[in-house]
């Protein structure tokens, strides 16, 4: 097989991520006239260009909103609350983490020209399909239900309390009509209000870091020094299950396509993905920036006292204004700042992965407006039930974010699995499979990740099956989601496309 058609994809789609005339276009920025650019291994390549990767440059940083989402946000302060400085260096690894997964996700979209849910419909039997394709949606609910309450707890501080948590929500989930606004005038204008936001975030808890000046030399030490305990295990499991968001892997495949990149050419690949990877690195090293000013903010403030381990998102920033007071500007609407424009950025690429994870497991062919109604739908109605449940007590917003946090960790196998199945197959990904010294390390971090977050669901409904009715379902579950785990690896081991199964099933019974 040439290496043209080894990079060229297996399959074709009807559903595509984004047409052709909403893609950025980057060939032939800043190359030379008449260069002939090859796919030869010592053959000419484009040299590294600034304006390229400044043409690159977008899809990490909207990746990087769900590493600081307020579910993230209420797990760094809790982290800095109760265990200080010391996992500032679980922070940074969970970080290195979440890139090397994300790497892998935008290596999938780009050397195949699809996103993870187009594949996924391509590569499962319909009943196993429908089965993840819910589990995304549900993911995706219940990382929406954190934004969005994440957003109506900072409407609600920085009204003084006029606004309730429930009207919150609703202004809230008007920014699906923000998002179909801005993507008319083009990806990069969208692009460019999430730089903003990012950088609101960024400045408002660095302005907080300044205030509250936490120690130079124990941020250090807690950066470089492995340190865990039994009493700060539950947030070291916290930081690692709150990194890798489901929704998030299949965003990011998806992403990558908004710019037009030929996937038979192998040398634009590597072009691309030499790209994708220096933006997806700065990306998300900014966003492990201001998480370790909001942990270490907290570590400064509260940690050793009595109050540490009843601080939640609800409460942080009157906690903070008890402490520090007044000032010019008032750290409690410093904070609500911050945490609004992380929840506002962090629901708005909720909808886009809706989008995305709707549209390519069940290939619907439908305006992109009805799409993002659809899914702002699925999510808002649960989590107006949660406000108008909720708005009275913080305590129960707490464990209610432990909820989410399980719902999250039980998905996380149903987005990761698929992917390194995927790219690890070289009839999907030609010779951009990845190396089996890269596999080996993929799937020892996948199955940390997976154990970690196991570790967190089993101590959670250890505690929550009262009952023995309750204890049957948890084990019924149990066993259900263990076996279902094992398909997902056992089909990346015998790859057979599902959809060309069927056709040769079709072809057998008319050659009859």
């Amino acid at each position: 097989m040439s290496e043209p058609e080894r990079a060229r994809p297996l399959l074709a789609s009807e559903e595509r991520a984004y047409e052709e005339t909403e893609k950025v276009h980057i060939v032939g920025v800043d190359e030379e006239d008449g260069a002939d650019y090859n796919d030869d291994e010592l053959g000419n390549s484009p040299r590294f260009s600034w304006k390229k990767l400044w043409l690159f440059t977008g899809p990490g940083f909207l990746m990087s909103i769900a590493f600081l989402d307020p579910g993230n946000l209420e797990s760094d302060l809790q982290a800095g609350a109760i265990a200080g400085y010391s996992l500032i260096w679980l922070l940074m690894w969970a970080t290195a983490i979440g890139l090397l997964i994300q790497l892998l996700s935008a290596r999938l979209g780009v050397a195949t020209g699809r996103h993870l849910a187009e594949l996924c419909r391509e590569e499962y039997p319909t009943w196993a399909r429908m089965v993840l394709w819910i589990m995304a949606e549900i993911a995706l609910i219940g990382a929406d239900i954190q934004e969005v309450i994440g957003s109506a707890i900072a409407i609600k501080i920085l009204s003084n309390g006029l606004i309730p948590l429930w009207a919150g929500v609703v202004i809230t989930a008007l920014d699906c009509f923000i998002f179909l606004f801005l993507e008319n005038y083009g990806i990069r204008k969208l692009e460019a209000v999430f730089a903003i936001l990012i950088a609101t975030m960024a400045l408002a808890f660095a302005w907080m870091f300044g205030q509250t000046k936490p120690s130079g030399t124990e941020l250090l030490v807690g950066a470089l020094v492995p340190k865990l305990s039994s009493r700060t295990i539950k947030q070291a499991v916290g930081i690692v299950g709150c990194i890798i968001m489901p929704h998030n892997v299949f965003l990011h495949s998806a992403l990558v396509q908004s710019r037009k990149v030929d996937p038979k050419k192998r040398f634009r690949v590597k072009e691309a993905l030499k790209y994708y990877s220096i933006e997806s690195t700065g990306a998300l090293a900014v966003s492990f920036i201001i998480n370790v000013f909001v942990t270490t903010v907290f570590a400064k403030a509260f940690y050793g006292t009595d109050i540490a381990d009843t601080i939640g998102l609800a409460n942080a920033g009157q906690y903070l204004q008890d402490k520090y007071g007044g000032g010019f500007f008032p750290i409690l609407y410093i904070w609500a700042i911050g945490v609004l424009a992380a929840g506002q950025s962090s629901t708005i690429t909720g909808t886009y992965a809706g989008q995305f994870i709707m549209g390519g497991f069940l290939n619907l062919k439908m305006k992109k407006w009805v799409r993002a109604l659809i899914t702002r739908s699925c999510a808002i109605v649960p989590t107006m039930i949660v406000a108008l449940v909720f708005d009275s007590s913080d305590s129960m917003l707490d464990e209610l974010n432990e909820w989410l946090n399980v719902l999250q960790s039980v998905q996380i196998p149903f987005a990761v699995i698929p992917l390194l199945c995927l790219v690890s197959n070289e009839q999907i990904m030609g010779s951009f499979k990845i190396q089996p010294l890269v596999q080996t390390i993929s799937w020892i971090v996948a199955a940390l990740v997976i154990a970690i977050n196991g570790y967190l669901m089993v101590d959670f409904f250890s505690g929550a099956a009262t009952s023995v009715v309750l204890l049957v379902l948890v084990i019924i579950f149990a066993v259900a989601y263990v076996v279902f785990v094992l398909y997902l690896i056992s089909r990346g081991l015998t790859y057979t496309p599902w959809q060309l199964v069927s056709s040769q099933k079709v072809t057998e019974r008319d050659d009859e």
